[in-house]
C-alpha cells in the first residue's frame, strides 16, 4: 500500500465485511496453503502477503478484536488500551487449530473427534491510578468488548427451531482417515472444517458464528502498595471461548499517575517543603501533607537546606505484606530574594553583630584556600 498504508484486513482475506467465522477460516486456509513460504521458497512476496494474511486473521478470527477493528480501522487493535493472545501476547497462537489442520493433517495430527472448543484470548487493559489509589487500594469499574454468547441459538450457530446436523462427510469425527499402504493418514473433513458437524440453517443474528458483540462493565481491586508496571490477573474474564472453550484472562496493567507534592522510593514516600529562612533559623512548627492528612512537624532552628526528618508509618503500605513505609520531609530553605532597604539594613546588622563578613560563603571558600596552598 502507497506510504505504509496497511491494507483493509476484509480485501486481504477475500471476503466481505458480513462474513461469518466459517468464512473468514476457509478464507485464510486457503490463502496459507497458497502463500505459505514452504510452497514458495524463496518468494519474498509469497512470504510478505503471507505475514498480511496472518495478521488480518488473527484479528478478524476473534470477537473482541474484530469489533474493535470494525469500529476504529487498524488503529483499534494496535495497542488503543487492549492487547491479546497470539504473536507475542498471553494465550496461545490462534493459528494452531488452523496449521494443525493445514500442516499436520498428512500426519494423523488433525483435530480429534471432540476436541471442538476453543479457548478465548487473554486480554490486557491499562488501567491508570493515583496515587492515594495505589497507596492505599481501590475498585475500579473498566468497560470491556468481548463476544457473548448469541441468546437466539443458544451458541449453536443454528438457527432458532434448528439444530447443527452430524456432518455426513465424517459422521461427526471432524477427521476423514484413509489407509496409503502401511501408513493411516488423517486429514481434517473440509465439510465440516473438522467441527464434526455442519450448521444447514445459520442463525440470523450471529450469522451462524455462535457468538455476538457486546460490552461488559468489570470491577476491578487494584490491592494496596501497587506500582507502576504491576499486572492483575482477572481469570476468566478475557475473550470467550468458541464451541464450549473456556474463556480466556484478563490482565490488568498499572500506571500510576505521578503526585504533584509525593514521589515514592520503595515504600517511604517523599516530600520537599520549603520553608523560610527565618523559620529555618529560629526553628518553628510546620504543617506537613502526609497520605494521612496533614500532620503538624516542628523544625529546629539552626536547620540547613537539605535535612531530613522522617515520619515513621506514615508512607505506603507494603504490597501483600505487613506495615508501612515511612514519610521523609526534605526541608528546602528559601533565601530571601529583593530584599526592600530597611530589610537589607536589618540583615547587615545581623552579620555585623554575628561577626561576619557580608558574603561568609565568599570568605569561608578563600579560607578553606589557603589552607591548602600553605
Amino acid at each position: 500500500m502507497a506510504n505504509g498504508e496497511k491494507q483493509d484486513y476484509y480485501e486481504l482475506l477475500e471476503v466481505n465485511k458480513n462474513a461469518s467465522e466459517t468464512e473468514i477460516k476457509k478464507a485464510y486456509r486457503r490463502l496459507a496453503i497458497k502463500y505459505h513460504p514452504d510452497k514458495n521458497p524463496g518468494d519474498k512476496a509469497s512470504e510478505d502477503r503471507f505475514k498480511e494474511i496472518s495478521e488480518a486473521y488473527e484479528v478478524l478470527s476473534d470477537g473482541e478484536k474484530r469489533a474493535r477493528y470494525d469500529q476504529f480501522g487498524h488503529a483499534g487493535v494496535n495497542g488503543n488500551g487492549f492487547s491479546s493472545g497470539g504473536f507475542g501476547g498471553f494465550g496461545a497462537s490462534p493459528f494452531g487449530d488452523i496449521f494443525g489442520d493445514i500442516f499436520g493433517e498428512v500426519f494423523g495430527g488433525g483435530r480429534q473427534k471432540g476436541a471442538r472448543g476453543r479457548r478465548g484470548d487473554d486480554l490486557q487493559y491499562n488501567l491508570e491510578v493515583t496515587f492515594e489509589e495505589a497507596a492505599f487500594g481501590a475498585e475500579k469499574k473498566i468497560d470491556i468488548p468481548y463476544s457473548k454468547r448469541c441468546d437466539a441459538c443458544g451458541g449453536s450457530g443454528a438457527k432458532p427451531g434448528t439444530t447443527p446436523k452430524t456432518c455426513p462427510t465424517c459422521q461427526g469425527a471432524g477427521q476423514m482417515r484413509f489407509q496409503q499402504g502401511f501408513f493411516s493418514v488423517s486429514k481434517t473433513c473440509s465439510h465440516c472444517n473438522g467441527e464434526g458437524r455442519v450448521v444447514e440453517h445459520p442463525c440470523p443474528t450471529c450469522r451462524g458464528a455462535g457468538t455476538v458483540r457486546d460490552k461488559k462493565t468489570i470491577s476491578v481491586k487494584v490491592p494496596p502498595g501497587v506500582e507502576t508496571g504491576i499486572r492483575l490477573k482477572l481469570s476468566g474474564e478475557g475473550g470467550q471461548g468458541a464451541k464450549g472453550g473456556g474463556n480466556g484472562d484478563l490482565y490488568v496493567a498499572l500506571t500510576v499517575r505521578e503526585h504533584p507534592l509525593f514521589r515514592r522510593e520503595d515504600n517511604d514516600v517523599i516530600c520537599e517543603i520549603p520553608i523560610s529562612f527565618t523559620q529555618a533559623a529560629l526553628g518553628c512548627e510546620i504543617d506537613v501533607p502526609t497520605l494521612d492528612g496533614k500532620v503538624g512537624m516542628k523544625i529546629p532552628e539552626g536547620t540547613q537546606s537539605g535535612a531530613v526528618f522522617r515520619m515513621r508509618g506514615k508512607g505506603v503500605p507494603a504490597l501483600q505484606g505487613y506495615g508501612r513505609g515511612d514519610h521523609l520531609v526534605v526541608a528546602k530553605v528559601e533565601t530571601p530574594t529583593n530584599l526592600n532597604r530597611q530589610q537589607r539594613d536589618l540583615l547587615e546588622e545581623f552579620a555585623r553583630i554575628s561577626g561576619e563578613d557580608v558574603n561568609p560563603m565568599r570568605k569561608n571558600f578563600f579560607s578553606k584556600v589557603m589552607d591548602i596552598f600553605t
